[in-house]
């Protein structure tokens, strides 16, 4: 559904000769990008991107052209989704990118490659960290006996403390 709306609402866009609009369109939908040889006012742009190992770095470049890959999951990893939904996406994009059928041709997007791992009843959409020592230290401060010089001399020990850990 989504793509076909994008698909019509650019048609549309496109087709308003009196409104002209200048419109910046952000997709992930990657079939968008034909609509550049169809109509001759659709520009296609893409943000450049380098790829070290299993590394992303968004450039902040604008470069003519669409984009060959989708870095979604990169950046649900970069939001911070817990590690066990970031592995399932990319097990779900594998099933697709495959073309895995079931018999009623639907795609396999329950099966798991592994299906020895054992996952937890409900995952956690965030994962909470651990507190860091800093953090920890700041919880035991008693505020209403602290003086203002004692306050003084925790906060640069707490500042030396964060500074050991970068």
């Amino acid at each position: 559904d989504g793509l076909s709306i994008a698909w019509a609402v650019t048609e549309y866009l496109h087709h308003q000769k009196k409104v002209a609009a200048k419109t910046l369109f952000a997709t992930h939908y990657h079939e968008l990008t034909e609509l550049a040889m169809l109509y001759p006012r659709i520009k296609n742009f893409r943000v450049e991107v380098k790829e070290y190992d299993d590394h992303v770095v968004f450039l902040r470049k604008i470069e003519p052209g669409g984009m060959d890959n989708s870095y979604g999951i990169y950046v649900a990893q970069m939001a911070g989704l817990p590690e066990l939904v970031v592995e399932r996406a990319r097990e779900v994009l594998k099933n697709l990118e495959a073309n895995e059928l079931t018999p009623n041709q639907t795609t396999k997007l329950g099966r798991r490659r592994d299906s020895s791992r054992s996952n937890p009843s409900q995952l956690s959409l965030f994962e909470i960290p651990k507190p860091s020592a800093v953090e920890e230290e700041l919880r035991k401060i008693d505020l209403n006996t602290l003086s203002p010089i004692d306050a003084l001399l925790k906060l640069k020990d707490l500042k030396e403390m964060l500074n050991k850990l970068k």
